[in-house]
């Protein structure tokens, strides 16, 4: 549970109202001028939306937003904006988002809402004037509306920074996949000055980092109630229904046994803490663990055998298309492996062996190549995708039918990311459908598999909850079933 330290603290001084009243769904029959925001005449809010922007507004515009992915956080955020510029002559619209695809995909949704927006991100000269003379016409009364939508990494720069002081007071700053916003270096970089704030994410608890995680609910304001879920998504069609396959994947003799290494070094870190420490929620604050914990992670993801269970897989499923491939990026052997080890072995199965027409998507994807890409494989030129941790925030390809997922992750963020992206919705798109592979951990003894069941336990939650909601639950649950009694772990 995260209580705010700062609770009155730099708050704006606007005096908002709550914009949805009853059955009202707000008046947006405004004609602002070209730049200004304004609500598209197409757009009609979902019954969520409208009561996140409320809960938004009665919290004297402050706040996180926690929305299942593909919910609709953006439209939702601009609709906030539409709202404050009706009310108080919102000035400046400030958009930061952790990667350069999310700047793009901002300004497109922008566009829908009548704004400009500048893009400020990588060479300063394509943007620090552009944005200092229209601060300036703002300023003298001649410009009335400022869209910017810049990155992590531009937003801590000298150049960016200098120009905050001139930011008006009538500012709202929206952070997207606003978890990343807690890391020390950015969270100190984020504007004091501006009062309006909104972060959006599916996730904003950081993973190994309370402190962060803490430091950004301070700055943004605490999650909003209610929460918006993947279940309360589905069922208020904001996402599809899915089918959910898991498959389970033995290590190999030698992962096991470096497996069995890792679980003991745990163990025996674990015994100088005390004993109510023996539980997993403690795991993540030890420093010492950290290490530990992320080389496991890092076998798991790069397990040998997952390999051999995509070929059985996909031997049999050689027309498909619209299929994403969820990629490892990492090795059990930091430095003798390259972390694009298992991308490529993929794309050599899948293109070499099989005949499958597939690409890979990866950081060093260029935004113009990413875009040929997303066309190719929405029309099905491209039967596959295959990538790895830049599709984990928010890459919007809805065309995305069927994902078998290789990659493990004991981060929660990055489990609901490569699901959920898997759920929004398209034309013609009914269902998606999600093959998980799922490492089995070795047979351990009885020193370490006390250790090994707390483990697991959080990681089967999650496994277990996307099960219960996928359309084929039974059948799905079915398969966890065998690793829940291995382990004794029925009562999840």
């Amino acid at each position: 549970m995260y209580l705010l330290k700062n609770k009155v603290k730099e708050q704006p001084s606007f005096r908002l109202k709550i914009p949805f009243v009853g059955e009202s769904k707000g008046t947006y029959n405004y004609q602002p001028l070209p730049g200004c925001p304004k609500m598209p005449l197409s757009l009609q809010l979902r019954g969520y939306q409208r009561q996140a922007i409320n809960n938004w507004f009665a919290n004297n515009g402050r706040g996180t937003l926690k929305m299942a992915t593909g919910s609709g956080k953006t439209v939702t955020a601009l609709a906030i904006a539409c709202e404050l510029y009706k009310q108080i002559k919102l000035q400046v619209l400030l958009v930061v988002c952790p990667y350069r695809h999310l700047v793009t995909q901002w300004a497109r949704e922008c566009e829908k809402f009548n704004l400009q927006p500048i893009l400020a991100f990588e060479n300063l000269h394509n943007w620090q004037s552009q944005l200092s003379t229209q601060l300036y016409n703002l300023a003298s009364g001649s410009q009335t509306f400022l869209t910017i939508i810049t990155t992590n990494s531009t937003l801590i720069g000298v150049g960016f920074q200098s120009q905050l002081k001139y930011f008006p007071e009538k500012t709202l700053i929206i952070g997207d996949e606003a978890h990343n916003l807690g890391a020390p270096k950015l969270e100190e970089s984020l504007p004091r000055g501006i009062g309006l704030r909104l972060a959006l994410s599916a996730t904003p608890e950081r993973y190994f980092d309370e402190s962060g995680t803490q430091s950004l609910f301070d700055y943004f304001g605490s999650v909003l109630q209610p929460e918006f879920t993947l279940k309360d998504a589905i069922n208020q069609g904001a996402l599809v229904h899915y089918l959910y396959h898991p498959i389970l994947v033995e290590l190999t003799e030698a992962e096991s046994h470096a497996y069995n290494k890792i679980t003991e070094k745990i163990r025996r870190s674990l015994l100088y803490r005390e004993k109510e420490d023996l539980v997993l929620g403690y795991y993540e604050d030890n420093e010492d663990l950290k290490p530990l914990l992320m080389q496991r992670a890092r076998l798991i993801g790069a397990a040998e055998n997952k390999l051999n269970a995509l070929r059985d897989l996909m031997i049999t499923r050689r027309e498909t298309t619209h299929t994403l491939f969820y990629c490892s990026d990492g090795s059990q052997e930091i430095g003798q492996r390259s972390s694009l080890h298992q991308l490529k072995a993929v794309a050599k199965i899948l293109g070499v062996e099989l005949g499958y027409k597939v690409s890979t998507y990866t950081a060093q994807t260029t935004l113009q190549e990413r875009e040929v890409l997303r066309r190719q494989f929405e029309k099905g030129e491209l039967q596959g995708l295959v990538a790895i941790r830049c599709l984990d925030e928010g890459v919007d390809i809805p065309a995305i039918q069927t994902a078998v997922i290789l990659a493990s992750s004991g981060n929660p963020r990055q489990f609901i990311q490569r699901r959920g992206r898997v759920l929004r919705p398209a034309p013609g798109k009914e269902r998606a459908t999600i093959y998980d592979m799922i490492v089995l951990p070795p047979n351990l003894d009885r020193k370490t598999l006390e250790v090994e069941r707390n483990l697991l336990r959080k990681e089967l939650l999650r496994f277990v909850e996307f099960a219960d909601l996928a359309d084929n639950a039974g059948e799905a649950r079915m398969k966890l079933l065998s690793l829940q009694k291995r382990y004794g772990l029925l009562d999840i």
